[in-house]
């Protein structure tokens, strides 16, 4: 059984292994667009799908990376809170050493 494909149904997905477009006969030699030639499309097509498929996972890295530097600036953000805290707990205790001085001095 040797079935050609139709436009809607075509026998292979492949452009290469599909048989070329007849011109028609009711246009006008000469009134299409000409043929563009292929020579170096198919290295450029090849190299951008490759680079296309790369794209997602460049983001998927850049964003990564983003999230990476945010949680950064925050551990910095809180360990800067907790030194800040530490330091007036210190600074209320000496206060309270010097006072508990002062009244034993006077005493």
């Amino acid at each position: 059984m040797n079935t050609t494909g139709t436009i809607d149904r075509p026998l292979t997905h492949d452009p290469k292994k599909q048989a070329p477009m007849k011109p028609s006969t009711s246009e006008p030699a000469g009134s299409a667009i000409p043929d563009v030639t292929t020579t170096g499309a198919n290295a450029s097509r090849q190299n951008r799908t490759r680079e296309m498929q790369l794209i997602p996972e460049a983001l998927a890295r850049a964003h990564m990376r983003e999230r990476m530097q945010e949680a950064e600036r925050e551990r910095q953000a809180r360990r800067l809170a907790v030194a800040r805290r530490m330091q007036r707990r210190a600074e209320r205790a000496s206060m309270r050493a010097r006072r508990a001085l002062a009244i034993a001095v006077m005493q």
